[in-house]
């Protein structure tokens, strides 16, 4: 059983987290099936609102989805979450993948 086997058999017993769901959301992802991922990300950042990392894949899985937009309002969300704790390396690097889905919603 593989990485996302192991996290969905967890989820199917119960374990649900926000770090579990982070967990599943970036093998998802690492595997290139970013609407896969998007579910998992959102209840990732719906069961912890403070996790900035989660914010920030799960803008980057939206943008891989296609969903610029979308992406566009959690990484919004996720800047303020970053400045909020003081994780300003979070909060750069979301800044930048922003910019990026504001790009591509302009093409």
């Amino acid at each position: 059983m593989g990485v996302i086997g192991n996290f969905e058999a967890m989820l199917a017993r119960g374990q649900d987290s926000a770090l579990l769901r982070y967990g599943l959301g970036n093998a998802y992802l690492n595997e290139g099936q970013a609407e896969a991922a998007v579910p998992h990300l959102a209840e990732a950042v719906r069961l912890d609102p403070g996790y900035s990392a989660a914010w920030k894949l799960y803008g980057k899985a939206l943008a891989a989805a296609g969903r610029h937009a979308e992406a566009l309002s959690a990484f919004d969300q996720g800047i303020a979450t970053a400045q909020a704790k003081g994780d300003v390396q979070a909060a750069k690097e979301m800044q930048v993948f922003r910019k990026r889905s504001l790009k591509a919603l302009d093409e």
